[in-house]
């Protein structure tokens, strides 16, 4: 089952894993990328020094192809940009802003550049800034998110660009798979489900966090600050959204007292395992999540389930 996003990246199947902050490291890219799909390395808000030892970890555990995610609100992403087009890597991803700037400096490096997009207006732009392909990433996804569904905006985007367009956000399995194609996508992107895999270093209370998750369990805050996450229920996010509730009331909100709660947040939840207070960022498909798995697994589910899917709806409509 190829695409066109195949080809483009190199990899065997149309899969790219989501990079998420303090999840996506050299272990759980190695292995997607050794599965067959695109792992990703999540930079965040790391040093040059932190993404150069991670890229160098990256190319000790898999001779298959990769991608790095820049961050583009990172204070040092001028010298990071520097080192990735360095480093011989040929896919970055990019989140939080537009790549427009350096998008000379990665063509010149021979980099494919793929920006996570959550409208029509963007994903234009990064299309005639020069885009290889762009993420269309929903609001049922976990972590920062905008305001779209995948099943409306996909269509939407792919009607308005030419480049390859690949969704992101709400597809737990293969049947959203299938359903991402029918809608246009070459390819899609997959965060939460990688979460929980058995090469993910995500502490363990994060992940049987998400393996209990109803479909009711996901909660999107920070919507008065412009910047909205969707994670997991838990008395963070109640006291979160107490907090919320009070400041959007007053003339001149405290955007302060949110950022205080939220501080460090993440990293209680994915390093430390902390289930009250930490940020357990995590898409609304949680609920579709009940075990642990590989990498190489959770991939051929995906591919084997969107193949029946598709051939079954075939035979249906024929």
């Amino acid at each position: 089952m190829k695409s066109v996003l195949c080809e483009m990246l190199e990899i065997e199947y149309p899969i790219i894993q989501g990079a998420m902050a303090w999840v996506a490291d050299a272990d759980l890219a190695s292995a997607v990328s050794n599965a067959g799909g695109l792992g990703m390395i999540g930079t965040g808000h790391d040093s040059v020094d932190i993404v150069n030892h991670k890229i160098a970890d990256m190319k000790a555990k898999t001779d298959k192809p990769f991608g790095v995610n820049i961050m583009l609100l990172n204070e040092d992403v001028d010298t990071v940009v520097d080192a990735v087009c360095a480093s011989g890597i040929k896919t970055v991803t990019t989140g939080a802003g537009s790549p427009g700037k350096y998008m000379a400096k990665f063509k010149a490096a021979g980099i494919r550049v793929i920006p996570v997009v959550a409208s029509v207006a963007l994903a234009r732009r990064m299309e005639k800034d020069g885009a290889d392909a762009v993420i269309v990433e929903g609001m049922e996804a976990g972590g920062h998110i905008g305001k779209a569904t995948t099943m409306a905006l996909m269509p939407q985007v792919v009607d308005a660009v030419s480049i390859p367009v690949i969704a992101a956000g709400g597809i737990g399995d293969g049947r959203g798979m299938a359903a991402a194609f029918m809608l246009g996508a070459a390819g899609i992107q997959v965060g939460t489900r990688f979460v929980v895999a058995h090469e993910s270093n995500a502490h363990p209370n994060f992940k049987n966090s998400i393996i209990k998750a109803k479909d009711i369990d996901t909660v999107v805050t920070g919507q008065i600050t412009g910047y909205p996450v969707r994670v997991l229920r838990n008395r963070l996010t109640r006291e979160y959204m107490q907090a919320e509730k009070e400041e959007t009331s007053k003339e001149n909100p405290d955007l302060d007292r949110l950022a205080k709660l939220g501080a460090g947040a993440l990293r209680k939840a994915v390093v430390e395992g902390d289930k009250n207070y930490g940020s357990m960022m995590a898409g609304q498909i949680s609920g579709l999540i009940n075990k642990e798995e590989s990498c190489k697994d959770i991939i051929e589910d995906y591919m084997t389930v969107c193949k029946q899917v598709i051939s079954q709806q075939a035979k249906i409509w024929v």
